[in-house]
């Protein structure tokens, strides 16, 4: 028995969160009955028509993609219809449909840091910030002897890392007082009795989104029946998530650049813009359609935006600005994430004791040719 549908769409949620997609994207289970034993999923860039009779040859119960089959509204589901004909095809077969679009491009390792790993970007940052979250400080009063397991608790549920350092908590010692009253059974002390005990204060930060657990984890081991804690919102700090990266790569020309991506994403052609002896130092990149960042990387300080889907009129625009552009194709900057979300899927249905196979498509292809 496989896992069920919904537990294969959780983890998807976990690496790209829904409310990080775009307002105007449908991402999530499109296509599906979340109590489905799931046994074997094939991953796509795409459920297009050769992909879904690659599923149904090889008796696959879900498909996850990073485009959405189901994007704009529909009014009917026809057979004569394009996107009705495929979602036929999927519902008669049984087979789920899950769709991680802008939610896994805004997504911290999702298209766009793969894309960077791929080509040897570092030292990145977001390039359009489009949602940001907020940290909240927590304090929490602690027995002395006690604060060890719950320091510990806490920052195993997500407390405590701030940039590259995890655990990072401060302490404080100081006297607690409380008075027991009708009813209690206190840990220290006696009913009616005015207790002095030394306790032990423990700060650290959280992001909102692991608050609950946070506080439900310390909770759980703390020895208190009446556990006093505060929580602060912070202005100081928030992380930030969006669409592109911008980082540094080593030193080269603009047309030794397009060459490694040639090379690195596997493809014939590119299309270039730009003096190609130009040095490239800074590297902006967004997989699939980039040309609306044009004018973030150009202020971001960018030498060059890779990127797919360059218009005319953004070519001419880029070179007014300075800004050199590589187009590598839509499919091209986006494929590379399929291995990594099969890969993704395997290890995270394994951490919960299930094996379920996951298979790569072999039927997805560029649908450009180049003559």
């Amino acid at each position: 028995m496989g896992l069920k549908c919904q537990v294969i769409a959780s983890i998807m949620d976990k690496l790209a969160p829904r409310k990080f997609a775009e307002e105007w994207d449908n991402v999530g289970l499109l296509i599906g009955d979340g109590s489905k034993d799931i046994s074997k999923v094939l991953v796509a860039l795409d459920a297009t028509s050769e992909v879904i009779k690659e599923a149904v040859d090889k008796k696959v119960d879900m498909i996850v993609t990073h485009h959405p089959l189901i994007f704009k509204p529909i009014k009917n589901v026809r057979a004569d219809n394009p996107v009705g004909s495929l979602l036929i095809q999927l519902i008669k077969n049984d087979i789920s449909l899950y769709a991680a679009h802008t939610s896994f491009d805004i997504a911290p390792n999702g298209v766009n840091d793969i894309l960077c790993n791929v080509l040897g970007i570092y030292d990145r940052e977001v390039l359009d910030v489009t949602y940001s979250e907020g940290y909240k400080k927590i304090a929490v009063y602690v027995p002395q002897g006690y604060e060890e397991v719950v320091r510990n608790a806490m920052c195993s549920a997500g407390a405590g890392f701030v940039g590259n350092y995890s655990d990072a908590t401060f302490q404080a010692r100081g006297i607690g007082t409380y008075r027991p009253l009708e009813g209690t059974n206190p840990f220290i002390g006696e009913t009616g009795k005015l207790e002095k005990t030394e306790e032990v204060k423990i700060e650290t930060i959280v992001p909102q989104r692991y608050l609950e657990k946070v506080v439900t984890a310390m909770l759980n081991v703390h020895p208190y029946e009446e556990v006093a804690y505060d929580i602060y919102s912070l202005e100081n700090v928030k992380e930030e998530y969006g669409l592109g990266r911008i980082g540094i790569i080593s030193e080269t020309t603009l047309q030794e650049l397009a060459l490694q991506v040639k090379a690195k994403l596997k493809i014939n052609n590119l299309r270039v813009v730009g003096d190609l002896n130009k040095k490239i130092r800074k590297v902006a990149v967004c997989g699939g359609s980039g040309a609306s960042l044009i004018h973030k990387a150009v202020s971001k300080g960018a030498d060059v935006l890779i990127t797919a889907d360059i218009g005319y009129h953004d070519a001419v625009e880029a070179q007014h600005l300075g800004l050199a552009l590589i187009d590598a194709g839509h499919f091209a900057t986006e494929n590379i994430a399929v291995r990594f979300i099969a890969e993704y899927i395997i290890d995270e249905t394994q951490k919960q004791g299930h094996e379920i196979e996951v298979l790569i498509s072999e039927s997805q292809k560029d649908p450009f040719m180049y003559l």
